[in-house]
């Protein structure tokens, strides 16, 4: 199957990076938001949780990333995932890289202080919840049928499980297809 790369980089660009930097730049910039000042121990600390919520974002995404290609068959938000990512970070959680952009803006928001970063994650927060409820889990449910419904009943949405899930033992769901474990 060939690689569609143009897909991942117009994914990657539309969706993370548009909510994760040109957005805030774009915000920090009218709102005039300053620099972090770090030689305050405030500064500092305000620095190094933001930066790991960012860094951590940043792995999650790169990671989820890497999942739908090798898995998924090579689609990310552009067009639907060709089979149903159930392994890695899919285990705990059915939104892991929805979970990563959340986490890279509200460390930005953090950083540099500004309630005005703060509201954009928060209004992102609130239009993706709407979202995955009206949209994206109506959509996996109609193609992938009784393999998401299992899924969706085994791993939350939001809040991470302790120990990951294990589809049924074989590697298959309920209607007998395989997964990707």
């Amino acid at each position: 199957m060939r690689r569609l790369w143009w897909r991942h980089l117009l994914s990657v660009l539309l969706a993370p990076a548009m909510m994760t930097v040109f957005i805030p730049v774009t915000i920090g910039i009218l709102a005039d938001v300053g620099v972090p000042d770090l030689g305050t121990p405030r500064g500092l600390v305000l620095a190094l949780v933001g930066g790991a919520l960012i860094a951590f974002g940043l792995f999650m995404l790169a990671w989820t990333v890497v999942l739908f290609d090798r898995i998924g068959d090579g689609t990310l938000a552009i067009g639907s995932p060709v089979k149903l990512v159930v392994t890695g970070p899919y285990r705990h959680v059915r939104n892991p890289m929805m979970t990563a952009v959340f986490c890279i803006q509200l460390g930005t928001a953090v950083v540099w202080s500004s309630p005005w970063l703060f509201a954009w994650f928060v209004f992102f927060f609130t239009a993706v919840l709407i979202a995955i409820r009206t949209v994206e889990e109506p959509h996996l449910r109609r193609r992938f049928g009784g393999d998401y419904d299992q899924y969706r009943r085994h791993v939350p949405r939001w809040i991470p499980r302790v120990r990951a899930w294990e589809p049924l033992s074989g590697g298959q769901t309920n209607s007998g297809k395989p997964v990707s474990t």
